[in-house]
């Protein structure tokens, strides 16, 4: 039978529902005066040493701002009146404090990707970039002010469980997301395996919203995976992580060594990952010298960002799956593929639009800082930011086609690619 098995089609079904420049919690510095301030901050754990460090931020920032420079004094008033006037003033944690008042200064810029992470949450990061950790298997994001599934990682708990791409977590347990960020809610989600957590989700199309339970568990994330149907090569790629590269690099090999007449790239539910091995993979499929994405910085000053050579597969038809759950690094390789050649087609839905760049800091004390420096737009000039990658080809993947194990997107794209190459 000319199309890709049932067993594969339902995965993709049920994958429909985060790095890392990507949209993941896989969310992710503070100015050059506090970065001053970090490198004077050297001993450890006393509110004294702790006022060290915002002294000497507060002289370089009078220094280097000018008349944008911020008085520290109501920042120590509240200190002190909270240290002076707290019921439980001996249980307080200064360094925590100090950590809450960084989220709270990051948390201002409205931006959900700026971010602080502190020991224990540059820690999760770094597992999570890494491809295994504990906990439900799925990217989440802010997506119109709430907290938002981007996409369940395959074969994880999360999808098992049936969360979809876009269903809007409403409740962890019983806390209400409204006014959560994204660490905190990674937090509460996160945990180790075999123990549950409950979320209360509203999914587009439904009246009511309904509670999930998921089972945490150690996560494992491949990151590119292959099939062989007849003479079409049906990639897969996960996510973008450090390995990633090397996986696709041995996945281009093969398809070209079976001399593939078309590929399909199926994109979905792939939340982003690190920039780079989005330029890196796009380089295996456009040629050298193409763009591949344009960064544009708050001065509206752009830098093209090209492909570094290496191309394989750029004669080969090529269709391009995407959906809601495309994001970030997702988004830059097909809107690298689509505008660079003539032979690709991108099928599916609008994508999620996370084309902000998020710089990644590490800072003293196992602590590390993101802050969103860049946006990206395609090489055609479209922005990505807010508005996603429209498909040639829009097609819907229903909630009945889930509930029935139908993968309509998979089956137009291969009905496309038969035609073309016939």
């Amino acid at each position: 039978m000319d199309q890709l098995s049932k067993e594969q089609q339902y995965k993709k079904g049920k994958k429909l529902f985060n790095t890392v420049f990507g949209v993941f919690f896989v969310v992710f510095i503070l100015t050059a005066s506090f970065g001053i301030g970090f490198g004077l901050g050297k001993k450890k754990g006393t509110v004294e040493e702790t006022e060290l460090f915002i002294d000497q931020a507060t002289v370089a920032n009078k220094k280097n701002t000018g008349s944008n420079v911020i008085d520290f004094s109501l920042f120590w008033d509240v200190w002190d009146l909270l240290k002076d006037k707290y019921v439980d003033a001996e249980s307080l944690d200064a360094r925590q404090l100090f950590y809450g008042a960084i989220n709270g200064m990051l948390r201002a810029t409205g931006d959900p990707y700026t971010v602080f992470l502190d020991p224990e949450n540059n820690e999760k990061f770094n597992e999570d970039i890494s491809g295994s950790f504990e906990g439900i298997g799925a990217e989440i994001g802010i997506k119109g002010r709430v907290l938002t599934i981007i996409a369940p990682l395959k074969n994880s708990p999360a999808e098992n469980s049936g969360l979809r791409a876009g269903d809007k977590i409403l409740k962890i347990d019983d806390e209400s997301t409204a006014d959560m960020s994204i660490n905190e809610s990674v937090d509460r989600i996160r945990g180790q395996k075999g123990t549950e957590v409950r979320l209360t989700i509203f999914r587009n199309g439904d009246d009511e919203t309904q509670e999930i339970t998921v089972t945490r568990d150690v996560i494992n994330v491949k990151s590119v995976e292959l099939e062989f149907k007849d003479n079409i090569a049906y990639i897969e790629v996960n996510r973008f992580g450090r390995d990633t590269i090397k996986e696709f690099s041995s996945v281009a090999k093969k398809t070209v060594s079976q001399k593939s007449k078309g590929i399909i790239l199926d994109l979905r539910n792939n939340p982003g990952g690190f920039l780079n091995v989005s330029v890196d993979l796009a380089s295996k499929m456009i040629p050298k010298g193409k763009v591949v994405v344009i960064e544009e910085d708050s001065d509206e000053k752009q830098k093209k960002v090209s492909a570094k050579g290496g191309d394989i597969l750029s004669q080969i038809e090529t269709i391009v799956l995407i959906n809601k759950g495309s994001a970030s690094a997702s988004e830059i390789v097909a809107g690298a593929l689509r505008d660079n050649r003539d032979n690709v087609t991108v099928v599916g839905e609008q994508s999620f639009g996370k084309g902000s760049v998020q710089e990644l800091i590490p800072l003293p004390k196992n602590s590390a800082v993101k802050i969103t420096v860049a946006k990206w737009l395609t090489p055609s000039g479209d922005q990505i930011n807010n508005e996603g990658i429209s498909p040639d080809i829009e097609v819907e993947l229903t909630n009945e086609d889930y509930d029935n194990d139908r993968d309509p997107q998979l089956d137009r794209a291969l009905e496309i690619l038969k035609e073309k190459i016939q």
